[in-house]
């Protein structure tokens, strides 16, 4: 059952939302000692809040969220519950107010079940967490769910949420997304407050949800937009209803086709399921549109680079305390704490004019296709994969299709597009001109209307 579809049976009160909070605990009671995606649940504050939304709607619609069981990664702030950022570091952090997404969550009356695994200070693709257990991908327990919200991938995928809260730094909403075939957003930088976020890279840091559905990650972006003055990178940019509607059309829309990059060294499986996809685009009225898109190694490139500069300054209060991390993420931090400021300002300097150059696409196309990532969710434990006949690191491939766009800040969508041989998820990612996230979501729910997908995860 989808969010809208739980959020339909809610209100001809074929449900109730305490029904819907207690089988949510249910399958956390059931499934979380193999998955490890909750690292709290909130049991209690859960139910009373069903009861509270159940006694509200029948006299009060708060949103499509009202009543609806939901989670969010462990690095937003939530008042009086332990916030951990997945590291020892915060191990004992319980904050005295929530983030502002949860505010926003809880006003549109959705029924918080606690917070999420991820990958240690969302610092990596993989959700195996040296602290708080390995987070596992519910297709394949022996494989990754993705990260760093790989909680939020995992336990959307298996039923146990109608939709959670990630951060996406480097991909870490939609490498999840894809590894565990549902659809996850990275809205514009500023449309969705960063306050009371754990950061890892102030300059890169996107929050977003993901979900079951398109038109269920756009509920929610309904929820979480919009300006928020604590947040000095909010946008004041104007806030739309972003659920596309029923038998919305893209007939006419120019979708554009990368003939360079994005198509170089994929699974075979990947490429030709998201070509079925764009050929499914163009039977539904949509233009594809060859184009070349600027070097995007060399923005990948840059994105690193402000990544582990950033990373590195915000967390080098707590480096004093080198026990209390993770080998993967100390070996990030210590790295970055050796690059030149000038390879820094450098990085900044080139993405400005990358920008530029990226902005020049819009008047070509309405948003690109991509896949998500040029493989299916690696084994747990493997470093490497072959990819286009040579051997490729883990992590680098993973993001080498989602990663450039954070230095962008545009919006990207990724939507679950068909499975591989061996029945693992595959995404595909459309990116659209900054604020138009209405764009790429109608896109996603068309080809979602028309067939594009995957089925819902078998039982764990």
């Amino acid at each position: 059952m989808t969010l809208r579809e739980a959020a339909e049976a809610l209100r001809a009160h074929r449900v109730s939302s305490v029904d819907l909070t207690n089988a949510a605990l249910a399958r956390i009671d059931r499934l979380n000692a193999s998955l490890r995606a909750f690292i709290t649940v909130t049991r209690e504050p859960a139910l009373l809040r069903a009861r509270q939304a159940d006694s509200e709607l029948g006299s009060r619609d708060r949103s499509p969220l009202h009543g609806i069981p939901v989670a969010v990664k462990d690095l937003f702030l939530t008042r009086g519950v332990l916030t951990t950022g997945g590291s020892r570091i915060h191990e004992t952090f319980v904050p005295r107010t929530h983030a502002t997404v949860v505010e926003r969550l809880e006003a549109a009356g959705a029924v918080m079940l606690g917070k999420l695994n991820m990958h240690e200070l969302a610092y990596g693709i993989t959700s195996a967490n040296p602290h708080f257990g390995t987070v596992r991908n519910p297709w394949n327990v022996a494989h990754t769910p993705g990260g760093s919200s790989g909680g939020s991938g995992a336990a959307v995928a298996a039923g146990i949420v109608y939709a959670a809260l990630g951060s996406d730094t480097g991909g870490s909403i939609r490498i999840p997304a894809a590894f565990c075939g549902i659809v996850g957003l990275k809205p514009t930088y500023g449309r969705v407050s960063r306050h009371g976020a754990l950061p890892l890279a102030y300059s890169l840091d996107h929050m977003g949800p993901l979900a079951r559905s398109v038109r269920d990650a756009a509920i929610v972006l309904n929820a979480i937009a919009g300006h928020d003055p604590r947040d000095r990178t909010s946008s004041r940019h104007p806030v739309v209803d972003f659920v596309p509607e029923d038998g919305c059309s893209i007939r006419g829309l120019r979708l554009g086709f990368p003939q360079n990059f994005y198509f170089e060294r994929l699974d075979g499986d990947v490429e030709s399921a998201v070509r079925g996809a764009m050929a499914r685009a163009e039977s539904l009225g949509a233009e594809i549109k060859p184009v070349v898109v600027p070097d995007i190694a060399a923005l990948n490139a840059v994105s690193r680079v402000i990544l582990l500069a950033e990373a590195s300054a915000i967390l080098e209060p707590h480096l004093s305390q080198r026990h209390r991390f993770g080998a993967d993420v100390l070996a990030l931090l210590d790295q970055g704490r050796l690059l030149p400021a000038v390879d820094y300002i450098n990085a900044q300097r080139l993405r400005t004019r990358m920008r530029r150059q990226f902005a020049k696409l819009w008047s070509a196309v309405d948003c690109l296709i991509t896949p998500t990532t040029p493989n299916t969710a690696p084994r747990i434990g493997e470093d490497t994969i072959r990819l286009g006949g040579r051997d490729e690191d883990v992590r680098l491939a993973s993001t080498r299709l989602v990663r450039g766009i954070n230095a962008l800040g545009l919006p990207a969508l990724s939507i679950p597009c068909g499975l591989s041989a061996s029945g693992l998820p595959i995404g595909l990612q459309i990116v659209g001109p900054a604020f138009d996230e209405a764009t790429i979501l109608r896109v996603g729910a068309a080809l979602e209307d028309g067939g594009v997908g995957i089925p819902p995860c078998p039982d764990v």
